[in-house]
């Protein structure tokens, strides 16, 4: 390699390095993060998904699973230090059938019906609804979005700096590293979101009056939902890892979830 192509690859690296270190953040576990969207942009992008969510999809007409989804919520809701005010988050369930649940920035979760069957209990889809207000808490939207940026200028500038040579060689190098880019950074950094908001979700419903102990179960009923790809391919902990996460935690969580009986706050939620 000449020097100028290796003085090239010093200060792409540097700049990367930069960008970084000064739009560092830290999440509710203690993790740094890579911030790079205001967030009141990002809460923007939310609600503008979150629309288009409600056009394509079809909320559900069942009034008794949407009061028992949105009786855990707003249980939940009141422990989030961010914003304890159930008013100011939107939950709506959507008639569908893939066990699911998703959350975007700006207050916004979605759950699909199809996760009741696997979500048998109020305590077991209270650690769902717990997961998905942690993803929002936590900003991993706007995480996931600053990494992807940063990841594209990185690929942007090695393609200038490779393409340049027009080695075959070269080509190999760019495949390499979008490979990498992948299972190095996005898929694992992804893993590292599920993984803190399974715990943050933990703390919360066992807060609010759910039983800590049912995140397992709801774990084990879900590994029944199908085939999952090896773990180092997927953007999610493999439902063992989890299990084992979660059990790690759940002394914690119990005893605040002890706390919360001895002052009559444990929920009864029902469908």
């Amino acid at each position: 390699m000449n020097t100028t192509l290796t003085h090239k690859i010093i200060f792409a690296s540097l700049c990367i390095a930069l960008i970084s270190i000064s739009s560092c953040a830290t999440s509710p576990e203690g993790r740094t993060q890579l911030k790079l969207i205001p967030d009141d942009q990002m809460n923007a992008m939310g609600a503008q998904s979150f629309e288009q969510i409600k056009q394509q999809t079809t909320p559900t007409k069942d009034k008794n699973i949407e009061q028992y989804v949105l009786c855990i919520a707003n249980k939940i809701i009141p422990h989030v230090k961010q914003n304890p005010n159930p008013d100011q988050w939107e939950i709506i369930v959507f008639d569908d059938a893939q066990a699911n649940a998703f959350a975007l920035p700006g207050y916004k979760i979605g759950v699909y019906t199809g996760l009741l069957n696997y979500a048998k209990n109020q305590d077991q889809l209270a650690a769902v609804i717990g997961h998905e207000i942690a993803h929002v808490i936590a900003k991993h939207g706007n995480e996931r979005v600053s990494t992807q940026m940063a990841t594209q200028t990185g690929l942007g500038i090695a393609s200038a700096i490779f393409g340049a040579t027009q080695s075959d060689n070269n080509a190999l190098i760019l495949a390499g590293l979008g490979l990498g880019v992948q299972y190095g950074i996005t898929l694992p950094f992804s893993r590292s979101h599920e993984s803190e908001a399974d715990l943050i979700g933990l703390d919360l419903m066992a807060k609010a009056g759910f039983n800590p102990a049912e995140s397992v179960t709801l774990w084990q009923n879900m590994s029944q939902a199908g085939a999952a790809p090896p773990e180092f391919m997927s953007t999610h902990p493999s439902n063992k890892t989890r299990i084992k996460q979660l059990k790690q935690r759940i002394p914690k969580a119990n005893v605040d979830y002890q706390a919360s009986i001895k002052s009559g706050q444990r929920a009864t939620c029902k469908p």
